[in-house]
């Protein structure tokens, strides 16, 4: 059965397992999430499930948002995200999804938004060679040569040069599910995921099972 579901977020631990051995884990709010818009075959092309995630004041809602919310009779959400489910035909519009789907053991791929950077340059973004330290060299942290300057006179697309670094989507694949709390909405994965403490993230089964 293939499972997703949004979360939040909110920073990094350890626990111990049975063992006593010291496993990092990142901790995310996972729902609960509410069915807003099953999509079909017949009316849309294709399967899939329409879920939101973290209330939300009503006065932060404009009116078309608002109605699609209360055609779903659920409460309005500040996140909305679509998720391609074989068994999407199996879910109800206004139903919930909980941690619970969840359960520790499982393969996971979770998506987000990594960290802004801001510009950087080429030692910091692609993890360039720096020049020689001493005080005569005059080379420390520069790009270097970025082609032939005669021909073709121009540099090459997708050379690797400073630019905006970070804030990107980005997905980490089949990590494992370490613990679930039902009772608190809490999953621990084992190992780091993308994004700040309180970024959004999203949690599906993994690609690689």
């Amino acid at each position: 059965m293939k499972k997703a579901i949004l979360g939040r977020k909110l920073g990094m631990t350890q626990i111990f397992n049975e063992n006593g051995k010291v496993i990092p884990v990142t901790v995310i709010e996972a729902g609960p999430c509410a069915v807003i818009q099953k999509k079909t075959v017949e009316k849309d092309g294709y399967e899939a499930v329409q879920v939101g995630f973290s209330d939300i004041r009503e006065k932060l809602v404009n009116k078309p948002m608002k109605g699609h919310f209360e055609k779903a009779g659920v409460t309005l959400k500040r996140f909305i995200k679509e998720f391609k489910l074989e068994n999407a035909s199996e879910y109800k519009e206004g139903q919930e999804i909980k941690a619970d789907v969840f359960t520790a053991g499982d393969k996971v791929d979770v998506s987000g938004v990594s960290k802004g950077k801001g510009f950087q340059g080429t030692i910091k973004r692609w993890n360039a060679q720096r020049g020689p330290m001493s005080h005569g060299s005059k080379f420390h942290r520069a790009p270097g040569s970025m082609g032939a300057c005669s021909d073709p006179s121009r540099t090459f697309k997708n050379m690797k040069m400073a630019g905006h670094m970070g804030n990107r989507n980005t997905t980490v694949l089949n990590l494992e599910v370490a613990k679930v709390i039902p009772e608190k909405n809490i999953i621990l994965i084992k190992g780091g995921v993308p994004g700040p403490n309180k970024g959004l993230v999203a949690i599906r089964n993994t690609v690689k099972a």
